[in-house]
């Protein structure tokens, strides 16, 4: 990430380089409304237009983005043509001359093959076309060509084919940053597929059979537990939406937990203790859930007498502040430690390194999961929700199908 960050500083650079260059070309006497000198000018004109032709970009190399960028690319650069293509077609052409498109594209096959830029010129017989030379700039992302950004003038200049690979580098940069955000996105999905198919086999069988069990005794509470499983498992294998409510989250572990007493009675102990101010904050979907269900495993298992849970969520200033604990058979600290660090397997397929790992990528390294445990301790397992995060939006609730 860091080599990353000195990247994307080195493509920035010479942005505030090409507006002082032209700051210098163009520099007049008159004062600029308040904005300094012409050269300080130029530098904020450069720095606005890249910030307006940046967004199109963040969504990746499309028809659509390059039509809304390239425009803005053209002023950057002050040429009477511009067009950005993929490695097969000309995306889109902005300015004068587009009658050269085929000529172009037949010129980007060593460029695309190579990724080094190239200058040529342009054959054109229409006495008004003013392009006679073309700059050819390769688009890169991860050492693989995506395309190119090529730049028409009157004539030949070294200033243009400078310029052009400059802001090419720069163009090349967003478009690695919207190819981070898809990687981010498909992540995201395959850890919540990967969560829905951890969802215990055993939890969805033992459902079943506990449910049959009443069928006959007390069909009525058969009904109801029928009701209680189908609205589980909507919820964990619904298809919208990468985060949920607090309160939706609780509304499934409800379900959960009454499939689980109505297995083991008396033995499961839940207790809950919710703020209500803290039932809006918006999550990652499928958070909560698996850690009750580690409770639920751990607190159980080799244990004769009662399992307690206790379940709170809390208002903490700018953040809400989930705890779950139970007081089951615990775990070794260091093999906690090489679960969540993906070096172990966790028994059971129980979620805690998925969750972990999520809230991580979505709040940020100083909001992962907080974990106390020792063998025969029980386990208490704190989650800080920040109540606000840009990008952070609920689907709402689900609608019923």
């Amino acid at each position: 990430m860091t080599g990353f960050l000195a990247g994307l500083c080195v493509a920035v650079l010479p942005l505030l380089a090409a507006g002082f260059w032209l700051g210098r070309r163009t520099a007049r006497t008159q004062h600029l409304g308040g904005l300094g000198s012409p050269v300080e000018h130029a530098t904020f004109q450069t720095l606005h237009t890249a910030s307006l032709a940046a967004p199109p970009l963040r969504a990746g190399l499309t028809e659509e983005t390059a039509r809304k960028s390239a425009r803005r690319l053209r002023t950057l650069l002050g040429t009477d043509a511009l067009c950005l293509t993929d490695d097969s077609r000309v995306l889109a052409w902005d300015g004068v001359g587009a009658h050269h498109r085929a000529e172009v594209m037949a010129r980007l096959a060593g460029p695309l093959e190579t990724g080094r830029g190239e200058a040529f010129p342009l054959t054109c017989d229409a006495p008004d076309c003013p392009l006679r030379w073309a700059v050819v700039a390769p688009l890169t992302v991860d050492d693989r060509v995506h395309g190119a950004l090529v730049a028409c003038a009157p004539r030949e200049s070294a200033v243009l084919v400078r310029a052009a690979a400059e802001v090419a580098r720069w163009v090349s940069v967003q478009l690695e940053l919207a190819d981070l955000d898809r990687s981010r996105t498909r992540l995201i999905e395959a850890e919540i597929k990967a969560l829905r198919a951890q969802i215990s086999p055993h939890f969805i069988f033992n459902s079943l059979a506990v449910i049959a069990s009443f069928v006959r005794t007390d069909p009525e509470r058969a009904r109801e537990l029928l009701l209680e499983f189908a609205d589980f498992t909507r919820y964990s294998f619904r298809r919208h939406g990468d985060f949920t409510t607090l309160a939706d989250e609780l509304h499934a572990i409800d379900h959960y937990l009454a499939l689980v007493r109505a297995r083991f009675g008396d033995r499961l102990s839940v207790t809950l203790q919710i703020a209500p101010e803290v039932l809006p904050v918006t999550l990652p979907y499928l958070c909560l859930q698996p850690l009750v269900e580690n409770a639920v495993k751990h607190g159980l298992e080799g244990k004769a007498g009662t399992c307690r849970i206790s379940i709170t969520a809390q208002d903490a200033g700018a953040e809400a502040v989930v705890v779950i604990e139970d007081d089951g058979a615990g775990m070794d600290p260091a093999l906690l430690r090489r679960i969540l660090a993906g070096e172990v397997s966790p028994s059971g397929g129980i979620g805690l390194s998925n969750v972990d790992d999520r809230l991580r990528q979505v709040y940020g390294d100083d909001h992962g999961l907080v974990i106390e445990t020792a063998v025969g301790a029980g386990m208490k397992v704190t989650a800080r929700l920040p109540k606000y995060q840009p990008g952070v939006h609920s689907a709402g609730r689900l609608a019923e199908e």
